[in-house]
This record gives structure tokens, sequence and C-alpha cells, in this order.
């Protein structure tokens, strides 16, 4: 038996504009106003083409203004949510100005040019998050997780400084357009130092196996700031492949090692998952792998459907932080494994995946031909198809019901990704590398099927007959131990 406990409210909700810091309203309004100029700054680069930029400092391309409107509008939403979620708190105000301050930060990032002050950017970004995630003052366990998550983004800023370094020494260039244009005539030990220190940076920073214990330390700062960190902070490691494309696709071997990367991350996100016994930690677990899911699409060279895949998760994951207190609920249990499968069951989701892959194809023309596309494919439909499912798993529909269910939850939701992955491949057209798709090895065969069989396995509950591995994930799925709340009066933050 599960249900619903009343929604009841104790008092009034807070007025927000009685007794309210002014800097709030005057922060909401500017980050939307930011959002309405990017907006226009967007249409304008869709028409207009050519150059547009600070020499040797900035540089305005497509990825820029796409990310600016992004990134604007997340950070709208969190500010106007968080006007009456913060009401009266003791750190409202410096909460609205780190959140504008890591606006302004990202930004800067996507718009830089010069590598000194894409690496300060970049440095930036991080200490913000890492004072965002520690916001409330007087609370052991947030100071702690604020620490560890700042440690991981100084190293992830080091690495990036290396990766810099090296790479205005192998090529003389000091900005990152230059490195790109230069990129063809790269090799040898400076490059693959630097192509591996720009790889473990974007590894940290969007939080995948096993740099994830910050993303799953970092539950104390209040929900906007979570939906803000889940939906637009752990995208700088895709941002940061697709800005340094030209580098790390000199060599087909890394880029095959990014590809598995990848696919550990989302496989380990997803079983991280199924042992998490609280939303957020849930949530924290499925960024883990989403962004797995991220990192293989640019190994493969789709950088495009890399950029598609962020935006889309972070719209998904700020929905679902931001509306989160709205999934706790009192469950009993009712004797039935969640995970039994029936033939029907498998009839549905593998007839349905087969008629997602094909309409994948017909959209956008990957996976017509036996190239790395059909790998995109292949992930786009399970990743698609696993979002649908979960939606469609929470409805109170009939069993019968739900075999129906899916296929119109997961086809139309597979066509907008379709959709919006070709006009942001055509608003991207202007990088240096948008596509370029690896060619397919039998070593990319072997990880495809290896993920798909491991893939399947989990979907069918496997992994669940064994407690030796329930312990395993249980324990990898710890957050540092300092950031653990173990009193009911460590929530007050009054």
């Amino acid at each position: 038996m599960s249900g619903r406990t009343s929604n009841q409210t104790v008092g009034a909700l807070p007025d927000t504009t009685v007794d309210s810091p002014s800097v709030p309203a005057v922060l909401t309004w500017l980050v939307w106003s930011l959002f309405a100029a990017s907006v226009v700054v967007l249409a304008a680069r869709v028409r207009l083409d050519g150059a547009w930029e600070v020499p040797g400092v900035a540089a305005i391309d497509g990825l820029t203004v796409l990310l600016w409107v992004v990134v604007t509008f997340f950070s709208g939403i969190v500010h106007s949510y968080s006007r009456r979620y913060l009401a009266g708190s003791a750190y409202q105000t410096g909460f609205f100005i780190g959140v504008f301050g890591f606006t302004l930060a990202v930004m800067g990032l996507v718009a830089a040019d010069h590598v000194a002050l894409f690496g300060f950017l970049w440095l930036a970004m991080g200490l913000v998050m890492a004072k965002l995630i520690g916001v409330v003052d007087g609370w052991p366990q947030a100071q702690a997780a604020g620490a560890v998550a700042r440690r991981y983004f100084l190293a992830s800023s080091a690495l990036l400084g290396v990766a810099l370094t090296a790479l205005w020494w192998a090529t003389g260039e000091t900005t990152v357009s230059g490195i790109a244009a230069a990129a063809d005539g790269l090799g040898g030990p400076v490059w693959l130092i630097a192509a591996a220190a720009l790889v473990l940076a974007a590894m940290m920073q969007s939080a995948l196996v096993p740099f994830h214990t910050w993303l799953l330390s970092s539950m104390t700062p209040p929900t906007p700031a979570s939906a803000l960190m889940h939906a637009g902070f752990v995208n700088a490691g895709g941002i940061l492949l697709v800005r340094f494309a030209p580098v790390v696709t000199v060599d087909a071997t890394l880029m095959l090692g990014v590809v598995v990367v990848g696919a550990v991350s989302a496989l380990l996100g997803k079983l991280l998952k199924s042992v998490q016994s609280d939303i957020k930690s849930e949530l924290g677990c499925s960024t883990v792998g989403q962004m797995g899911f991220m990192i293989m699409q640019a190994g493969l060279g789709f950088f495009g459907a890399a950029i598609t895949h962020l935006i889309l998760h972070g719209f998904y994951k700020a929905y679902y932080f931001l509306s989160s207190g709205g999934r706790v609920e009192r469950t009993a249990p009712t004797g039935r494994d969640r995970h039994e499968t029936t033939f029907a069951d498998v009839a549905v989701v593998v007839v349905t995946g087969l008629a997602g892959g094909a309409l994948f194809a017909l959209l956008t023309g990957k996976g017509t031909s036996v190239d790395s596309g059909l790998l995109l494919a292949l992930f786009v439909v399970l990743t698609t198809l696993h979002a649908a499912r979960s939606v469609v798993e929470r409805t109170a529909l009939s069993a019968t019901a739900r075999y129906a269910a899916v296929p119109l939850a997961f086809l139309p939701a597979l066509t907008v990704y379709a959709l919006v992955y070709q006009a942001i491949s055509g608003v991207l057209s202007g990088l240096p590398v948008v596509s370029a798709p690896a060619e397919l090895s039998a070593l990319h065969v072997v990880v495809a099927v290896g993920f798909l069989a491991v893939y399947v396995a989990m979907e069918a509950g496997l992994h669940e007959r064994s407690h030796r591995l329930y312990v395993a994930l249980l324990n990898a799925s710890q957050p540092a131990s300092s950031t653990v709340l173990t009193s009911t009066e460590e929530y007050n933050e009054h």
C-alpha cells in the first residue's frame, strides 16, 4: 500500500514583498534581463554571420550564445524560485549574490578565448559553487561539503592549468581559437599530457566515476542551488571537451578511452541510484549516469549531440530537483518485486526501442550506415527510453495501460530530442569541430555489446540478487563522512 500524505501548510506562505532585502529582487530582475538579451543575441547570431570577438580576449560564437540563453534561463528560474524558498533566511542575500556571480562566471567562461581568462573563470566558477554548497554558516556538515567540493574543483582547475600550459608550449598560441587552429600539428608527449589533463578535468567537474564523491557529498545546499548544480555546473565537463574538441580528436585511441569512461559512469550511475533511500541522493546518482551518456557522445565524436544531451538533461534535472518536495511519500512494502519482468514487458521495450531507433535515424540521418552513428542512436534510445519508463512507472496506470503509455511517452520525447539535436547542430555550425564521427572499430563493438548486456541485466533486476554487489554499491555511494547528517537537530538551519 502506498500513497501520498495530505498536503498541509503550517502557517501562511511568506510574502516576498514584505520586509525583504532589495538584493534578491534586483538580481532576479537583472538575470531575467540577461536572459532576454541573450535570446536577442542568439536570434541575431543565427541570422548574421561573421566573427564577433574582442581579438585575443573573447569570442562570441554559436555555442556561446546558445549557452547564454540556457544558463540565464536556469538561473532566472532559480532566482525566482528562491525568493519565496529563502524568504526570511539569514543567508538569503549571500545566496543570491552567489547564484548571480556563478551565472556571470559561466557566461564569461563560454565566451572566453584567452587561455588565462578561460582558466581563471573555470576556477571562479568552481569556487562560487563550493561557496553555494556550504552557504549555511554554522552548519558543520554544510561547511564540510563545501570543503570537499572545493578540493575537487581546485584539482580540476590545476589539471586545466596543466593542459593549457602544455598546449601553449606545443602551439605557441595563447587563445582557445588559436590552439584549435593549430591542433592538426599536435602529437607526442606534450599533447598526451594536455589531452589527458583535459579529460580528467572534465571528468572531475562532471562528477564522473571515480570523482563522483563530491557530488554525492553535496546534499547540504538549498534545493535551488542543487538544481543549478545538477542542471548547469556539472555540464562544464562537456563544454570543456567541445571547446577543445580539435585537441582530443587528434587520436582515435583517446576518443575510445573517453567512450569507455562515459560507459562506466553511465552504468555505475544507474547501479548506484538503485540503492539510494532518499530523493536527493537518487537524483545525484542519476546525474552521474547522465553525464556518462553525455561524455560517451563526445567520445564518439558527436559534440553537437553532447551539447544537446546536457541541455535537455538540465531541463529534466532542474524540474525534478525543484519539485523534489512533492515526491516525498509514505510507502509500505507491497510484497511485489518492482523489477518483476514479464515477456510482455520485454516485448514492449524491444519494439519501442527499435521504433525509436528508426525514428531517430530518419530525423537525424545518424544510424543509417555501419558507423559510430549506430552507437549514438543506441545510447540516445537507451537514455530516452529509460526516462520515459521512469515517468510512466510513477503513474497510477494499470500494468496493461503502461504497455501503451511507454511508447506514447517515449516516441514524442525522442522526436523532441532529435529535432533539438538538429537545431543545435545548426547553431554550432561555425565551431571548429561539431561532428567528427569516430571510425567504428571492433573495440567500439565490444564496448557497445558489453554496455547493452549490462544495461539489460540491470533493467531485468539481475543485480538485485547479489548481496555482495548491494553492499559494494552502498559503500561506493557513501558521501564523505564529515558531510553526513546524524541527528535531526542538525537540519535546523536557524
